[in-house]
């Protein structure tokens, strides 16, 4: 066992910080496979797991939603999806350092793709799955607790921001159109990017990525902005 642990050091070393005494090890190294790295080496990549996390954080966030507000299904539908969203799932990603440890592909590697938002977004949710298939779900259910909650109750970073109403903020005055398209769409079913466009009277101000059509959207009005275009 010792030196089967010691194959894995680096996840172990994750492990050990987050105090996670793992029952199957090789788990949370496929999570941390992203899939350059699985075709490089023979390897499973972490879509699988990422696919369960997902179910599993829903899940405990909708329960969370349920029980501490009283709002109506349409608003804690919306809030969970803030909760939710790439850009949380970025940002709680990054608090762990999760990145790190990531196993990227050569020429994933080379590009920088230790901190490109998809990726580290998605390794968020495999770690959450491997950690439900290892613990369980209360013991995942109290990671997220103890990891995510706390960032939403005390608004720690700005994923709630609706870039797309500041957009129209910004454009409504001059009684401009703004329009959204999504110009490409790339991989499988379960785990799609999308690519939308934002046009201010026909011309592209800004792009986003995303693995939902909405998120893309609001990447792109994100980009426009930072941009500090004025679209007059």
């Amino acid at each position: 066992m010792v030196n089967r642990y010691n194959e894995y050091g680096e996840t172990m070393k994750l492990l050990e910080q987050l105090e996670i005494h793992p029952r199957h090890i090789d788990l949370y190294e496929t999570a941390f496979t992203h899939t350059s790295f699985a075709y490089e080496n023979g390897k499973e990549s972490y879509e699988r797991l990422e696919y369960l996390g997902d179910a599993v954080l829903e899940l405990v966030i909708s329960e969370y939603l349920y029980q501490n507000t009283q709002y109506e299904e349409g608003m804690m539908t919306k809030l969970r999806a803030h909760y939710v969203c790439e850009t949380a799932l970025y940002e709680y990603s990054m608090k762990l350092k999760l990145n790190e440890y990531l196993k990227l592909g050569h020429g994933e590697e080379q590009t920088g793709g230790k901190y490109r938002k998809a990726i580290v977004a998605d390794i968020f949710e495999s770690f959450i799955g491997a950690l439900f298939l290892d613990q369980g779900i209360e013991y995942a259910k109290k990671f997220i607790y103890q990891t995510v909650i706390p960032c939403i109750e005390n608004q720690e970073f700005d994923f709630f921001s609706d870039y797309k109403s500041k957009l129209q903020e910004l454009v409504q005055t001059d009684q401009r159109s703004v329009n959204y398209h999504i110009i490409h769409e790339d991989g499988p079913a379960h785990n799609k990017t999308f690519t939308a466009t934002v046009e201010i009277d026909g011309i592209v101000y800004g792009t986003g990525v995303a693995h939902s059509k909405k998120e893309a959207e609001q990447e792109a009005a994100k980009n426009a902005l930072e941009k500090s275009v004025n679209p007059k």
